[in-house]
């Protein structure tokens, strides 16, 4: 169903500030040497203690357990063993097609900048690197950027996308950017208000299917629960078919909400076969909410 702006222009805002926290934690251990703040994949001699190994599994003579070692009834000589402390790559997928310059009670782009420059700063604040894709029908190279561990990158992030101009009919480079996102493991947040075909959504979060997925559903009340039961309402097409006028009925507004409905379900199941559910991100960000879903899922 295509997204029509019905609402007004002078959308509240939806900045959340620039040193929104966002906490988040990856859906188990993390590959990889670089040190950071995430529970590693990896055990060795530095890090939170993990486990007491015999000494033949970890030959480590500085990490030798002596209390454990004579306890054994079988004479052996264990070691603990740690788990290492591991850094790890967020990414956000942003969707910059034409359904995406809707402004009913918050500007989307706007939600979506906040949301992205929190993500920036809370990411590279405890060693992790953030890295952005901005998506229409072709990758938006004027958008993206590559992951980094630089910080202050949070204000940087948040003025590309509201700088970015969202004309595009479809957000097809979603795909390319999915298969780019090689390597180890990362967590990716795929931002969007998924008017996308659903073969496109199932395409995409396969092609993500080895990271940790996080969708983030852009929403506005205006779209569906505030919908009039009886009036007229001049509706604009963003993806191109123009401007309308609709009488808005009971059965007209029934059939919407249904649809609706069918669309979000969709997108759950899709999104619940790789993970984690979707994260509605309506009206204001707020870097609160989104930290309860993510410790949550």
């Amino acid at each position: 169903m295509t997204v029509l702006d019905a609402a007004p222009a002078d959308a509240a805002p939806a900045d959340a500030g620039p040193e929104a926290d966002i906490v988040y934690r990856p859906r188990g251990r993390v590959p990889g040497t670089a040190v950071g703040a995430h529970r590693g994949r990896d055990a060795g001699g530095l890090g939170t203690f993990r486990d007491q190994v015999p000494f033949l599994r970890m030959p480590d003579a500085r990490r030798i357990d002596v209390r454990a070692t004579l306890r054994d009834p079988f004479e052996g000589t264990h070691v603990r063993r740690f788990e290492s402390r591991t850094a790890i790559e967020v990414w956000a997928l942003v969707d910059l097609s034409a359904s995406m310059r809707y402004r009913g009670a918050a500007d989307r782009m706007a939600l979506a900048a906040a949301l992205c420059g929190g993500l920036a700063a809370s990411a590279t604040r405890i060693g992790d690197g953030f890295g952005l894709m901005g998506c229409d029908g072709t990758l938006r190279e004027d958008v993206s950027m590559p992951a980094t561990r630089r910080r202050g990158i949070g204000a940087s992030v948040r003025a590309r996308l509201l700088a970015a101009r969202c004309t595009g009919a479809r957000a097809d480079s979603m795909r390319e950017a999915a298969r780019r996102l090689v390597g180890r493991p990362k967590i990716v947040f795929v931002v969007s208000d998924f008017r996308w075909p659903e073969a496109l959504v199932a395409e995409v979060f396969a092609a993500l299917a080895r990271h940790d997925i996080v969708p983030v559903v852009l929403a506005d009340a205006s779209e569906d629960e505030d919908l009039p039961a009886w009036g007229l309402m001049e509706l604009d097409d963003l993806e191109g078919a123009g401007r309308r006028t609709v009488f808005m009925r009971p059965a007209l507004r029934r059939r919407w909400l249904a649809h609706e409905r069918a669309r979000a379900d969709t997108l759950r199941r899709i999104a619940m076969t790789y993970g984690r559910p979707p994260f509605r991100l309506e009206g204001r960000f707020e870097a609160d909410a989104l930290t309860r879903h993510l410790i949550g899922t």
